[in-house]
């Protein structure tokens, strides 16, 4: 890895520490941005197509108009990994509302792509499970993947304050997603449940629902009551960066774990699907 990180800035590939952004962008003065983050292993993206899919998406809704094409965007990625001799990691793609004089009306769009180092997730399944804590909360556009985590960050020091994890989002009585990742429970009739509105549909979602069928598990995308938790008999969440983390308790209440050798079947299948991208 170059003693700097470099990065992706409009056109340029620049190091880390280069300022890219002006106080102008309205990213700064009004929170207005999207982006997209995965992961690469052993020098390869793991699903990019989905992700600059997604992340087209995202900037169309936004009223967006990026420079680089999804193409573009693809050689990108793969001469940020290069340049920055990593194996293991993980890519966001930034896209701006760009500067704007009157801090309201849409700039030329600003993109940029940042670089990390990640530790490869451990291929053993974690049996701890994490505590989520409830919150009522919905957010903006929850279709698109937006800069915009300001209750995520709000909420760290009470969740930290009350044992959690990480958050659950619930809506008018209905559960939604994690501020990072996407929620599936099993029902009590066994059915694997997910919502279907209100939130992000994340790619290891998207993988998740495709590795369940091809088990033959009963699949229901659809609203969950925030009732129906004290009656399932598993629950995990998936992100890029967790791949899957079955569900210890739930605001303090310890979630049934009678079909946790499913969970345990989707994980390996999901390790299986990205192995195929090495």
């Amino acid at each position: 890895m170059p003693e700097k990180e470099i990065y992706y800035a409009n056109g340029q590939f620049i190091a880390s520490d280069t300022p890219a952004v002006t106080l102008k962008d309205l990213s700064v003065q009004r929170g207005y941005g999207i982006f997209d983050f995965f992961r690469f292993q052993n020098g390869k993206p793991l699903f990019l197509s989905d992700h600059l899919e997604r992340l087209q998406h995202s900037y169309r809704t936004m009223r967006l108009v990026p420079n680089e094409s999804l193409d573009e965007l693809a050689q990108i990625v793969e001469s940020l990994i290069l340049r920055n001799k990593l194996t293991d990691g993980g890519i966001r793609i930034i896209m701006t509302g760009g500067d704007s004089m009157n801090g309201y009306d849409l700039g030329q769009t600003q993109t940029f792509a940042t670089v990390q180092p990640l530790q490869p997730i451990a291929d053993s399944f974690p049996r701890t499970g994490i505590r989520l804590l409830t919150r009522n909360y919905q957010r903006q556009l929850p279709e698109v993947k937006t800069t915009d985590y300001l209750m995520a960050v709000w909420l760290q020091p009470w969740m930290k304050e009350h044992n959690g994890d990480d958050i659950l989002y619930h809506d008018n009585g209905c559960i939604r997603e994690c501020p990072r990742s996407n929620f599936f429970m099993f029902s009590n009739k066994g059915s694997l449940v997910t919502p279907s509105n209100g939130m992000l549909k994340g790619i290891t979602r998207k993988n998740t629902l495709a590795v369940a069928s091809k088990l033959k598990i009963s699949i229901e995308e659809r609203d969950i009551s925030v009732d129906e938790l004290d009656h399932c008999k598993g629950c995990f969440i998936t992100s890029s960066t967790k791949r899957l983390m079955p569900v210890h308790s739930i605001d303090g209440k310890i979630v049934s774990g009678e079909l946790l050798g499913k969970i345990e079947q989707i994980w390996y299948e999901l390790i299986q699907l990205e192995n195929s991208f090495l």
